[in-house]
């Protein structure tokens, strides 16, 4: 599968807000078929999609319940819009939360890497840089 990359803040995506709000990942994976599928003037702004992979990086502003609370509804969201996998990375717990397609997340600490499965094969997200801080 080939795959699109995008990881600017600016990038949104009308189609993952559970109220039909633009919602924007730190980083997010769309396949090429799914964004050369699109309108030229659909790429032009906020895609009506919602990307196959979404990356969320909890910061110190999201520190607490509400902060932690506030990520894991857009990870929810994400997942029942579409994304086939999330990662919600924790740096200050060196904890990562994957969220399926479907299910419940599943908490994983102290890991170094991170692989996304068949679906992503060869993607894999070294931890080390993002635990040190």
């Amino acid at each position: 599968m080939a795959l699109l990359s995008t990881s600017l803040a600016a990038t949104g995506f009308a189609a993952c807000g559970p109220d039909g709000s633009v919602l924007s990942p730190d980083a997010s994976l769309v396949s090429l078929d799914r964004w050369q599928a699109l309108r030229p003037q659909q790429r032009r702004s906020f895609p009506p999609l919602c990307p196959d992979l979404v990356v969320e990086l909890a910061s110190l502003s999201d520190e607490g319940p509400r902060g932690l609370t506030a990520l894991r509804r857009k990870m929810a969201a994400y997942q029942s819009n579409g994304t086939r996998l999330g990662w919600l990375l924790l740096p200050d717990e060196c904890a990562v939360e994957v969220w399926p397609a479907s299910g419940e997340p599943q908490r994983l600490e102290e890991l170094e890497w991170l692989e996304a499965g068949s679906e992503f094969s060869g993607l894999r997200l070294e931890l080390a840089e993002i635990w040190a801080g």
